[in-house]
């Protein structure tokens, strides 16, 4: 499988990622409100195992009603990169034999964005899961 976007950014202004049909803007300033690169890293991070929840839901046959992750990096400045995530996942469901460790184990082991950033940097989370009641 094969990824392609296309990024551009003008001088002392913001930069923009075209991704298929999507539009993703993004701070180059200082100024900007908009998120930063390491922001974007991070929130692919989370995307990444959103995503995998809901494709494990299916391969495990649990429902949940949503899902929430909490991510926090730690960036070193020399060299300047992510040396640490840490993460907290909640799974709002009404099922209560889900299998949090298999779940766990899965976005551990089939997580794209997971196993790079984890090739890279330290990395700890844990998954909970919050009853939901009608």
């Amino acid at each position: 499988m094969d990824y392609s976007v296309i990024a551009s950014s003008s001088h002392n202004d913001e930069g923009t990622i075209k991704s298929g049909e999507n539009n993703i803007e993004f701070g180059v300033t200082k100024q900007s409100k908009l998120p930063s690169p390491a922001d974007l890293l991070v929130s692919a991070f989370a995307a990444c195992c959103l995503k995998n929840i809901e494709r494990f839901s299916e391969f495990m046959h649990f429902t949940y009603t949503h899902a929430d992750i909490s991510v926090d990096a730690n960036r070193l400045d020399k060299p300047p990169m992510i040396n640490k995530i840490t993460y907290s996942i909640t799974v709002f469901s009404e099922d209560e034999q889900i299998n949090v460790d298999l779940l766990h184990r899965n976005l551990q082991k089939f997580g794209t964005i997971y196993n790079t950033l984890n090739s890279v940097c330290d990395i700890e989370g844990s998954i909970r899961v919050e009853k939901v009641t009608n």
